[in-house]
Order: structure tokens, then sequence, then C-alpha cells
């Protein structure tokens, strides 16, 4: 791929209406447009990185037995008034009428019509537990929307659902899906904390959002430090292993605002381990027990003839929204530097040769290196721009690509000027160029 064929609108300058880093970067490194207050267009750049973010989140839930649907974006009113919130819900749902002047509505969640395929379908116990997600955009009306795709109106997320015969076996779903979030977010390179949150309008009694540290968070958190030395590596999709794991994080006092209480924190949390900052939620998961399936008759037989309903919860994360979490957690906006994780960057490599009219050898070489690297499934694009060489650096390093290889006329056939975002250039072979690069693509 050639960069003078690629669609990637960069600007100059930031925008004046961007006032965070990740805002700032989308809209100078072409990975979005604005289509109207808090909508967006997703050009193939920031489309390429949401693509790779929402198979690694798709990949951790398969892992765990989350089966996977697809519901539509426009719900009917009816089941919202079946479970009280159609009107409790308040301004942030976008209400529409079609033209049979049926009340219709963009979803901004899914438990009423998750629960309703769940109720149409299911009538045994035997068939318990089931666990059930999609990934799809939703719609909430932000009064007020800033802040490009973190705080927008339309966006991009993975909603799961469990369902439960009771609450022993709830909690056992509620909590794989903590340790798939855990994972999830390690593989994107970013350390979320899960912190006991407030259900708001989903309902219920147990929460956990899963926050990132990041100064311009709209989430204040009161956490132990000592909350950033665990791990899971030793965790099993069993019951007891899985409980155990709950409770290791949950021994350490970890609350957003909504849930802070000042004397718990300073009679839990030594001085010298407490840590009072800023952050951005990126995953919510809620139990709520039959809060939608007792309101919408979602029941199943148990033995001996009785019935009873189903206990719920329901699991979020924000696949658009974690674009802009990474960018706020990975840019240095002194240097204008942006690195992805290998995992999500929207290419493997950069070809950066240094080439003009009159000089077509550079291109040359890098298109023999572009093939050797196709070969070996690294996805590489190539700087064809007759840009000076610092010009051609900072485009690289403002799009995020976190490997470059620099292509000039003295370049040695069998030494290539390489070189890791943020660290200083070396010379190798384009062998052990592709052995590196190979390696931490398989660890991601």
């Amino acid at each position: 791929m050639y960069i003078s064929k690629s669609f990637i609108p960069i600007l100059k300058n930031n925008p004046s209406e961007a006032k965070i880093k990740s805002h700032q970067l989308m809209l100078r490194a072409g990975m979005i447009k604005q289509s109207s207050a808090g909508v967006y267009s997703w050009l193939p750049l920031g489309f390429k990185v949401m693509k790779k973010i929402e198979k690694i989140v798709r990949d951790e839930q398969n892992k765990i037995g989350v089966q996977e649907i697809l519901m539509p974006t426009i719900q009917s009113s009816e089941i919202w008034k079946e479970s009280g919130r159609y009107e409790d819900y308040g301004e942030e749902m976008l209400r529409i009428k079609d033209r049979q002047n049926r009340e219709m509505l963009y979803g901004p969640t899914n438990e009423e019509l998750v629960t309703d395929i769940f109720r149409s379908s299911i009538k045994s116990y035997k068939s318990l537990p089931q666990l059930l997600y999609h990934i799809q955009w939703k719609f909430r009306d932000e009064i007020r929307p800033r802040f490009g795709i973190m705080r927008c109106r339309e966006f991009y997320m993975k909603d799961a659902y469990s369902f439960d015969i009771s609450d022993e076996e709830a909690f056992f779903s509620y909590n794989k899906f903590f340790l798939s979030y855990l994972k999830t977010f390690k593989r994107l390179d970013l350390t979320a904390i899960p912190m006991a949150a407030d259900t708001g309008p989903i309902g219920g009694n147990l929460s956990h959002e899963f926050i990132i540290l990041a100064e311009t968070g709209e989430s204040k958190i009161f956490t132990d430090k000592r909350i950033f030395n665990l791990n899971t590596d030793d965790t099993k999709l069993e019951k007891n292993s899985l409980a155990s794991m709950r409770n290791k994080y949950e021994q350490y006092y970890s609350v957003t605002d909504e849930k802070f209480d000042r004397k718990e924190f300073e009679e839990k949390v030594s001085v010298e381990n407490r840590l009072i900052t800023k952050g951005i939620e990126v995953g919510h998961i809620f139990y709520f027990g039959d809060k939608y399936s007792k309101s919408m008759n979602a029941s199943v037989d148990l033995p001996g003839g009785k019935k009873d309903f189903v206990k719920m919860g329901s699991y979020g994360i924000g696949v658009s929204r974690l674009v802009g979490a990474i960018i706020e957690a990975k840019y240095d906006e002194k240097t204008e530097v942006m690195k992805w994780p290998i995992s999500i960057a929207p290419y493997d490599i950069a070809i950066i040769p240094m080439i003009n009219k009159n000089d077509i050898t550079a291109l040359e070489k890098s298109n023999k290196i572009f093939k050797e690297l196709e070969k070996n499934d690294i996805e590489a694009i190539i700087d064809d721009t007759e840009e000076n060489y610092s010009s051609k650096i900072k485009k690289m390093n403002l799009i995020g690509v976190p490997y470059q290889i620099i292509i000039g006329k003295k370049t040695d056939n069998d030494l290539l000027e390489f070189k890791e975002v943020g660290r200083e250039s070396q010379k190798l072979k384009l062998i052990d160029i592709i052995k590196l690069i190979s390696e931490q693509k398989v660890r991601n």
C-alpha cells in the first residue's frame, strides 16, 4: 500500500474545536470526520484500528463461551414499556415514529430486546446458562457531546447478557466477564482497574467499571496502588478460581466518586498507598438479578414443575471509545508521537524511502521489502511521497505505525535502518526485522 494512494487526509494543525489529545490526533491523522454534533464518519485509518480492537474483544468473549448474535439498532417501544424504562430512561433516548405512527427508538442499550429474544426461545432450566453478545452501534442523545468519540452520541459497543438459574450461577457468569475484561484490556496494552461503581439506569446492586488512568478522564477514582500489582495469569474458568480472582481485586479499596466514602478510604488504605486521580471508563459490568426477567416474564421451568425468573447480568465495552482511550494513554503531545500497540496498529511497519523525481532506486528497494513482509503476514505501508525525511518521520509518528524502515541511496542490501517508535534506530537484516515483528504479534 502506497501512502499516496491511501485516504489519510492529514491536517497540519490541531482543529480549534478539539480540546483533548485523542480528539486532536484523530482529526489530524485523518481517522474520523464529524458528520453532525457527536456523530462521526470513520475513515480508513481509524476504521482499521477500531476493527482490530473489535477482533480482540470478540476473541476474548468467545474464549469464555459467549455466543455472538446481532440485534437491530431500531427497537420497538413496547418492550421498553414492559420493563418500565421507556419513560424513566430520560432524554438521552432518541424516540421516533414509523409511517404507521408506531413508537420506535434508536437503541441506547439492549437489555429489553435480548430478554425478549430469550423468553421466546428458552423454556427449561436445562438450557441454562446462556451467554449472548453482539457488537453494534448505539445512540444516546447526549445533551453536550464533546471530546470527539469519547463523549459522542453514536458509538460502537460490545454488549453481552447472561441468563442463569440462581444467584450463585449468575455470579459465576459475572466473574467470567470480569476475567475476560481484564484479559481484553491487557491485550490492548492497557492497565484497567476494576472499580465498584453505581449501577445507574441499568439497575441492580452489583457493578464494576473498568478504568484506565488518564488526566483527561471524566471519572474521579480513589484506589489502593497495590491493586496494580495483581495479575490473572493463574486464573481458570472454574467457580473457585474465578471467585478467588475477584476477591483479590476487591480486597483493595477501589471506587469511582459515586461510591466514595472518605472515612472508609482512610481506614482501609495507608497514606503511602492512596491514589486519587482521574480515569476513563472503558468497560462496565452489571448484575441485576430478575429486574428485567420479572417485569418481562422471562421464566424457565424448574424440576418439580415450578417456574422461576432467570437471573441476569449485562456487560459492556465501548469498542469505538477504546480508540480514543488508547490514544489518551499512549500519545505524547509534546513530541507529537503516537505508538499504537502492535495488536491494533493500522499498519505493522512503515517503509520510508528517501526519493525524488530523478531517483527510483529507493522505491524499488521498498517494493521488494514490502513483498517480503507481505509474505510473512506483516502489514506495511510505503511513504512514496516526495516530502523530505523530517516530514515523513513526523507523519508516521503522528499516524502511530510502531516500526519503521528507512531506505536511502546508501542502504546496504543486507542491513536496513530499522526504528521502533520512541527508540534509537539500528541496523538489522530484513530476516531479523521479520522475526522481531512476528514475535511481537504472536505475544499480542
